[in-house]
């Protein structure tokens, strides 16, 4: 049985303006450019998306905006929820049926408490017992202080209720490829390490949520399709075509340098992010900003994996000159 989730999420950054408030008009075009490029569908709320810093108000706006277009679009909508404790968490998971576009839930493995893995089993067990949608478990250890092994992983992905996992240890390790050799019929394995996506994607994962594909999104489109159908020789070069792109998008804390570089790219009204994050460097702003220029000069992918739609969003190197001198005006604020 194949996974239900598959192919690319885009786990959208939450644009703000100048003054600091929301830009609802600048989320609702990135959703509907990255769908444009063949994403299967948003991510909404995720770690991307600042939901520490936004207000319960700012947060519904940013599903609504979401919802619509995902509705509009027939794309699937996945809703970051959740937190270190169960209680709060099972209420934010049934706050989401007031979103009926909402297919799953993306939920971390509780932060700081560092509970046992029979903890983490308990957790999810409850939350899984109670949530209105499926639940995709969070694993991201060096953001949570907690390891989840492949064992535990494993009774995770027999629960009825999780339909899959996005996997950011860091690294290919152990328990990833033994997990992977042991998934059950239907349950999703979506990369989320941008760098290491193309080798988690050759193991098998069904796609991947990547705050890279922000930028060049056709491209990570073109990935996550040719691993699936086989392709590695195309797979493994687009992989290596992107490793500079993410390696430079997170030379500084996610989502500084992405949004930077949209905002330099006129695609949002500005780079402004929230405390405690700081905005990006003009250097690191620089650097992903040329990478993500040189993707885009290049010739596009096959069509059959992400139609490149005339007068999409971005820009040539002969718009390059432009976007940097916004970094440099914005720098001497």
């Amino acid at each position: 049985m194949e996974p239900v989730l598959a192919g690319l999420y885009v786990p959208l950054i939450t644009p703000l303006r100048a003054d600091g408030e929301l830009a609802t008009d600048a989320l609702e075009a990135l959703a509907h450019s990255v769908i444009d490029a063949g994403a299967a569908g948003l991510v909404a709320l995720g770690t991307t998306g600042e939901p520490a810093t936004l207000s319960a108000g700012e947060r519904h706006a940013v599903l609504d905006v979401c919802a619509r277009v995902c509705r509009e679009r027939s794309a699937m909508l996945i809703a970051g929820a959740g937190s270190n404790d169960t209680h709060a968490s099972l209420q934010a998971l049934r706050d989401l049926a007031a979103w009926p576009e909402v297919s799953a839930a993306l939920v971390t493995v509780p932060y700081f408490t560092r509970p046992s893995e029979e903890g983490v089993v308990a957790h999810y067990t409850r939350l899984a017992a109670g949530s209105p949608v499926p639940l995709i478990v969070y694993n991201i250890p060096h953001r949570t202080g907690q390891a989840v092994r492949w064992p535990a992983l494993r009774r995770l992905a027999d629960l009825d209720g999780i339909s899959g996992v996005k996997q950011a240890v860091g690294d290919i390790d152990e328990d990833t490829v033994r997990f992977m050799a042991s998934l059950p019929d239907g349950f999703a394995v979506l990369a989320g390490d941008d760098l290491f996506a193309s080798a988690l994607l050759a193991l098998g994962a069904a796609g991947a949520i990547l705050a890279s594909a922000h930028l060049a999104t056709d491209r990570w489109v073109a990935l996550v399709g040719s691993w699936r159908a086989g392709e590695a020789g195309r797979a493994r070069a687009l992989g290596h075509q992107l490793t500079a792109l993410s390696a430079a998008l997170f030379a500084e804390p996610n989502p500084t340098v992405i949004k930077a570089v949209l905002h330099a790219q006129g695609r949002i009204p500005s780079a402004a992010v929230r405390l405690p994050l700081l905005p990006a460097s003009p250097g690191a702003t620089r650097t992903a900003l040329r990478h993500a220029t040189d993707l885009e000069d290049r010739a596009a992918p096959a069509a059959h994996y992400a139609d490149k739609l005339a007068g999409r969003e971005g820009i040539r190197l002969a718009d390059l000159d432009a976007a940097l001198d916004r970094i440099d005006a914005d720098d001497g604020r």
